[in-house]
């Protein structure tokens, strides 16, 4: 009898004022907890947008850009003024095909930025910014890493000494022509810190990491050493001055895809790293 008491006490279940025996289990409605959704958590009153859901938990953006894990529980949400039950956003078929942003992650829709982290992207020029906004732009703002411009890299053990990465200030740095032999692998060696991570693509030039096809040739053409490689490419194609044919060529960029692979893997390993 005790025992029956106590399972409908103040400490079980939330009391039904219509049901005093507490016969009747209360049923909530089910909702998927797309990203992007608008909720509030029962109790606590936290308000913000779905980001994810994994482990029985659903990660939570407020209004400040703050993100919080709150555990799932029957009717512990409240979705545009109904109480409902979070559930996991099921593929089924016939259901609404997922957004993406450029870069491929899962765009949620009006959340808002996180706060700007400590820990920086470098990258060596502009081009290489306006491409990273371009693609990840999103991302970035989701996980508050700020993009900055190193201005080439000949002076990037100065940059490291002056920023001084530590374990909530990380350093990730965006290279060009990373391979064997090259100045820039040259530099690369010669930084060693555990918080600072230096990757990059294999070109001479970030424009070269866009695939050709998107401007309707089958590959950049070689231009001669000593020559200004933009200015090169753009008197081979005939195409006017670089700058205009940057913006045309950036823009062709619809996402990840359209890059190669290596300038990729590299981004996403630097924004992984820095947003740890």
């Amino acid at each position: 009898m005790a025992d029956s008491i106590y399972r409908r006490g103040i400490l079980s279940e939330p009391l039904d004022l219509d049901d005093p025996q507490g016969k009747r289990t209360p049923v909530f409605p089910k909702v998927a907890a797309r990203p992007g959704l608008e909720i509030e958590q029962r109790g606590s009153g936290r308000r913000g947008v779905v980001i994810s859901v994994a482990k029985g938990f659903v990660t939570m953006r407020d209004n400040n850009g703050r993100d919080s894990q709150q555990r799932l529980v029957d009717g512990g949400f409240t979705v545009k003024g109904q109480r409902v039950t979070l559930v996991p956003a099921s593929a089924t078929t016939g259901a609404k095909a997922v957004a993406r942003t450029a870069s491929g992650s899962v765009a949620i829709a009006n959340a808002p930025a996180r706060m700007a982290r400590a820990s920086r992207i470098l990258v060596e020029g502009l081009h290489d910014a306006e491409l990273v906004e371009h693609v990840w732009g999103d991302d970035l703002r989701a996980e508050g890493v700020v993009v900055e411009m190193l201005d080439g890299a000949d002076h990037l053990a100065d940059v490291v000494t002056r920023f001084q990465p530590r374990p909530n200030r990380r350093l990730g740095v965006l290279l060009d022509h990373l391979v064997d032999g090259s100045k820039e692998s040259r530099i690369a060696a010669k930084i060693d810190d555990p918080f600072v991570l230096i990757t990059g693509h294999d070109f001479i030039d970030i424009w070269a990491a866009i695939k050709p096809s998107l401007i309707g040739v089958r590959s950049w053409p070689d231009i001669p050493r000593g020559e200004d490689w933009k200015t090169g490419i753009c008197r081979q194609l005939g195409v006017g001055d670089p700058p205009a044919f940057w913006k045309k060529l950036r823009n062709s960029v619809r996402s990840f895809a359209d890059l190669d692979p290596s300038l990729v893997g590299a981004v996403e390993q630097l924004i992984d790293f820095v947003a740890e």
